[in-house]
């Protein structure tokens, strides 16, 4: 990918409108961007380009595309803890593998709750493997669980450690926020 940064004669991709020559980079910095040629050499009409040309009906319509890292999950879905038990189990097992978790305590009545639950996902794939991330439904288990963990607001996500609770974000506020702040308790204790 980076030698096609770099030349712009050798494409990204072999969809390329490499015999028209027509290639758009960004200038380097990683990636490249590429037109994809599968409509026989029209350009997207965002583009303000015509090709002069119809589209045969069931022909895609070309556009930009980032070549992204195909080898990582955009986002990993975060594991369920369904009781004590279960809590005390992962904790055992994080400190064996010397391994943080986060834990989501949120309910699915929670709005916010659910706005951030995606986001920490994509958060768990960026930290995958050294941090795992889970969730607590506080609706769907015992009040002897929530009681661990201390929850009072929700959503409240934590970081464990050790088997401790390291630190938390209590997320009350913009979810850019919390997701800041969860970054910086990630990157304070691992």
């Amino acid at each position: 990918m980076a030698a096609s940064a770099a030349n712009p004669n050798i494409l990204c991709s072999d969809l390329c409108f490499r015999e028209q020559g027509i290639h758009a980079s960004n200038g380097g910095g990683g990636g490249c961007c590429s037109l994809v040629a599968v409509n026989g050499g029209g350009f997207p009409a965002s583009s303000g380009v015509r090709s002069g040309r119809r589209r045969p009906r069931g022909e895609v319509k070309a556009g930009l595309f980032w070549q992204q890292d195909v080898s990582r999950p955009t986002s990993i879905e975060m594991e369920a803890i369904a009781g004590v038990e279960e809590l005390d189990e992962i904790l055992r097992l994080s400190q064996e593998r010397s391994q943080p978790i986060v834990i989501d305590w949120m309910a699915a009545w929670c709005r916010k709750c659910i706005y951030l639950k995606p986001k920490l996902e994509k958060l768990a794939a960026e930290y995958h493997p050294r941090v795992k991330f889970y969730y607590v439904d506080v609706n769907k288990v015992s009040q002897e669980l929530v009681k661990r963990g201390n929850i009072s607001k929700m959503p409240t996500i934590q970081l464990w450690k050790d088997g401790e609770m390291k630190a938390e974000v209590i997320g009350g506020h913009k979810a850019w926020l919390v997701m800041d702040e969860v970054r910086e308790m990630i990157q304070k204790n691992i």
